[in-house]
């Protein structure tokens, strides 16, 4: 009978081996360990090896592994994989290149390519990468292909960031409601009609799945209103936006807001939000606009966007009271998941101080 290998190691006899492989969720490792038992049992290399499903070489160069660094040594070793062909210095310098985004004039493209990339590692570092290895560097430094968000050219970031920093110290209400608490709320307008929209649905890749879409022009208008951190709202569905239509849904509104507390409405500038000429403003209720060309969707907006994704796309409504129907369905089915708005419409930099 051929003589059984040696383990050196103490630290567990068979029955220690045995029960830290019960205990081990790595199907592979604990096969080893039940190896080594077997040998620190008396087993000949040969058996304890045929036991375990492994050669005699195998189970040897496992003890030497587990004679060197114990239990931890018998897991599966991931491959590093090859070393990456450009330093950490230069692949940070080709992610600040991908995050400034490309200079017409200079570079000739619009949005970055992988072959453009590749062309400019090229000239920049002489070294050659193949556009494969161009994609796998971006998603290892944390990119990935998405869908731009519209930027109007004449945006004021500094009027922005100042914005965002007013809200959450916002101290201006009217003089009678100077000692109310104070509620956010968010206020937007979607025009729903039966030309509709079509969103993306789960398909055979290569295709191409049809949906219906109507060729009328009968539309209606959802106003709406949120309180994230009540996780409430308040809206409207009507045949015109104006500002009759606006002073109706800031009854609703007003309805809505806490008693003894005072809302601040944040809104964009629309025409029918301008407090002069017909808007009639509420008591419990101040405005708030937001600046011109506001690039971060308002909450409003991603309520919207939740709506026709998952209510209001891919149909056909056959009249006005349909669109009605629809949008009165969609705004309660929303409103019916508990801390929904909370989750799509809560931001960081929009609360109230007490």
């Amino acid at each position: 009978m051929p003589k059984a290998v040696t383990i050196i190691r103490a630290d567990l006899t068979a029955t220690g081996l045995r029960q830290a492989a019960a205990g081990s969720n790595d199907a592979n490792a604990a096969r080893r360990m039940l190896g080594l038992a077997l040998v620190l049992e008396g087993y000949a290399r040969g058996e304890a090896a045929r036991l375990c499903g492994m050669d005699r070489q195998t189970l040897r160069d496992w003890v030497i592994r587990y004679n060197a660094e114990g239990v931890a040594g018998l897991s599966d070793r991931t491959s590093p994989g090859p070393k990456p062909r450009l330093t950490p210095e230069q692949e940070a310098a080709v992610a600040e290149l991908v995050r400034k985004g490309p200079d017409l004039a200079k570079d000739g493209v619009v949005r970055w390519r992988r072959v453009d990339l590749a062309h400019v590692i090229k000239t920049w570092f002489n070294v050659t990468l193949a556009e494969r290895s161009v994609g796998a560097m971006l998603r290892r430094l944390g990119f990935r292909r998405l869908s731009v968000r519209p930027r109007h050219p004449q945006q004021d970031p500094a009027a922005q960031e100042t914005h965002k920093k007013t809200v959450p110290i916002w101290s201006k209400p009217p003089e009678h409601a100077r000692e109310q608490p104070i509620e956010l709320w968010w206020q937007d307008e979607a025009r729903v009609g039966q030309q509709g929209t079509l969103t993306r649905v789960w398909a055979e890749r290569g295709s191409r799945p049809p949906a219906p879409r109507d060729q009328r022009r009968e539309w209606a208008y959802i106003f709406g209103a949120v309180c994230p951190h009540r996780d409430i709202g308040a809206a409207l569905v009507l045949p015109y936006a104006n500002a009759q239509a606006m002073n109706l849904h800031l009854e609703e509104i007003s309805s809505q807001v806490t008693q003894g507390s005072h809302a601040v409405l944040l809104l964009d500038r629309a025409g029918w939000h301008q407090t002069g000429g017909k808007l009639r403003l509420p008591r419990n209720i101040s405005l708030l606009h937001l600046p011109l060309y506001f690039n971060e969707p308002a909450p409003a907006e991603n309520i919207w966007q939740f709506l026709r994704q998952n209510h209001l796309s891919n149909r056909i409504f056959e009249s006005y009271t349909d669109i009605v129907d629809a949008c009165c369905a969609a705004w309660n089915a929303i409103f019916s998941e508990p801390k929904r708005i909370a989750s799509i419409a809560i931001r960081d930099w929009a609360s109230v101080s007490p």
